[in-house]
């Protein structure tokens, strides 16, 4: 993975004295350069609505199956931001490439208000996650028209350690939001804030690196009605772009429609409790025995608990680590006497190796991919001093288990064999075979789809020039979001699409 998970604010940290641009004058002296560069306060702060037509895109770096440079998905927004109400809606045409073929264009909307939050698809509203309530409350405290009134406001504006920007020096004006540290990078020469930084635990994707160093750039400034705006922003995480968003229309103070923001409140207070997919819980009621000893928990990320003769072997730990914690002590309530020998985890999505912090944290051995290895030292070694997990607190040193080849775990009806896949799709995955089972556990590469159709082909493609490859015997096959369906059935599948 090119992605590299070590922040650094800028190419040079100054002494705390040194304040490029803003020498002699104190932190609030320097906010109010700024002010006066972006138009005045006073016209920031009259701002009270603003319209943004905007187009972005976003680094998919969670599940691009072969890392850098990543799968990216697409979007247009149409974006209302109410300051006045602290509200904000946007409406979204995103273009998802992970879809099937055909089937990538989708439309929805958010609506955030204090009260909570929903997305709308097709006039039906749901409960929006944690992670959006988060961004969008972000955006209305620290995006480019409010964030210098949002520093004003704080209590400790201080300055911090100069930053090189762009290879300009850059006075930093730091303070709180939020319990969230917010640093404002201001360009010595023309005093606008260059890029505004954070160190937050995030509740999407993100989360599972911990302490992560975000940077939002700002640039393509434009003159509108008064006011310098930075119509495109870039946000780099840990050092990695992540995403950019470009405005193409830019518009203040504009009516809005209270029918506009109007959701199911009820829905759009379930949103408020929601805690993101950290707080993810495993469900045991879910259980199906593939065989004697092989016990499938079905959900949304399948994980599965096979007993040996020497022990226990635990078939992903994907998620999170509450989930994680739940499947280790279902393995000890069904086999009490039997220790986990080894975890299996079989693929570098993000989501799927959620709960690899919590396998290392207990000593346990898990069984990498070898081009995983980088990845998965990284997000062992990540900080999570914001909120410390069991690993953050036990430092442990992980026991990997490389995989490169064949490999084989276990004895007797039970044994195990992990096979890497080394497709183009799937270079980053290994399959689980139980010869004696005839029984194969595929990874992220299978979903049948409501009309009996396949999900991405390309990757049960894959799957099935390995099993050829490897002279494999196979009657059943699951994967990470796929129940046990029959093999020939999956073959019928792929061989009707083509």
């Amino acid at each position: 993975m090119a992605l590299t998970l070590a922040f650094v604010p800028g190419a040079a940290v100054a002494c705390f004295a040194q304040t490029p641009g803003c020498e002699g004058v104190e932190a609030r002296g320097c906010l109010e350069r700024a002010f006066v560069a972006m138009g005045g306060r006073e016209k920031l702060a009259a701002i009270k609505t603003e319209q943004l037509d905007v187009i972005g895109h976003t680094e998919l770096m969670e599940q691009s199956y072969r890392q850098a440079p990543f799968i990216t998905s697409y979007a247009r927004e149409t974006v209302t931001v109410d300051h006045a109400g602290q509200r904000l809606i946007k409406k979204e045409h995103s273009v998802w490439p992970e879809s099937d073929l055909k089937q990538a264009d989708a439309d929805f909307t958010l609506i955030v208000t204090p009260a909570g939050g929903v997305i709308r698809r097709g006039g039906q509203d749901g409960p929006c996650g944690a992670a959006n309530l988060d961004a969008a409350r972000e955006a209305l405290a620290l995006g480019p028209e409010s964030v210098l009134l949002t520093a004003a406001a704080a209590q400790d504006l201080h300055y911090a350690g100069t930053e090189t920007l762009r290879s300009t020096e850059h006075t930093v004006l730091a303070f709180t939001w939020n319990g969230i540290p917010v640093r404002v990078l201001v360009n010595r020469f023309n005093h606008l804030p260059d890029a505004v930084e954070t160190t937050e635990e995030f509740r999407d994707f993100w989360f599972y690196w911990g302490d992560v160093q975000q940077r939002v750039y700002f640039d393509n400034w434009r003159w509108v009605a008064g006011v310098e705006y930075p119509s495109n922003q870039v946000t780099e995480r840990n050092g990695a772009v992540w995403s950019s968003t470009q405005a193409l229309d830019i518009a203040f103070n504009g009516p809005v429609e209270e029918k506009d923001f109007a959701m199911d409140t009820k829905v759009g207070a379930m949103s408020a409790g929601m805690q993101g997919l950290k707080a993810v819980p495993f469900n045991a009621g879910q259980d199906k025995a593939l065989a004697e000893g092989i016990d499938l928990y079905i959900g949304p990320w399948n994980t599965t608990i096979v007993k040996q003769t020497d022990g226990l072997v635990i078939l992903e730990t994907p998620i999170a680590a509450k989930f994680t914690e739940g499947i280790l002590a279902e393995a000890k309530k069904r086999y009490p006497d039997a220790p986990v020998k080894a975890v299996l985890s079989t693929s570098d999505s993000w989501p799927h190796v959620g709960g690899v912090r919590v396998d290392v944290a207990q000593g346990l051995p898990v069984y990498i991919l070898d081009l995983n290895e980088p990845l998965l030292e990284r997000m062992v070694t990540a900080p999570h001093t914001i909120d410390p997990d069991a690993e953050e607190t036990a430092k442990k040193d992980p026991q990997w288990k490389i995989v490169s080849g064949r490999t084989e775990i276990g004895t007797g009806a039970n044994r195990m064999v992990l096979y890497p896949l080394r497709g183009a799709s799937t270079e980053r995955q290994y399959m689980v075979y139980f010869p004696e089972r005839k029984l194969l556990y595929a990874s992220d590469t299978l979903v049948v789809n409501a009309d009996h159709t396949i999900y991405d082909p390309e990757l049960t493609h894959e799957v099935v020039q390995a099993v050829e490859r490897e002279h494999l015997v196979v009657e059943t096959v699951y994967a990470m979001h796929q129940a046990p369906v029959a093999w020939s059935d999956v073959v019928g599948m792929l061989q009707k699409g083509t």
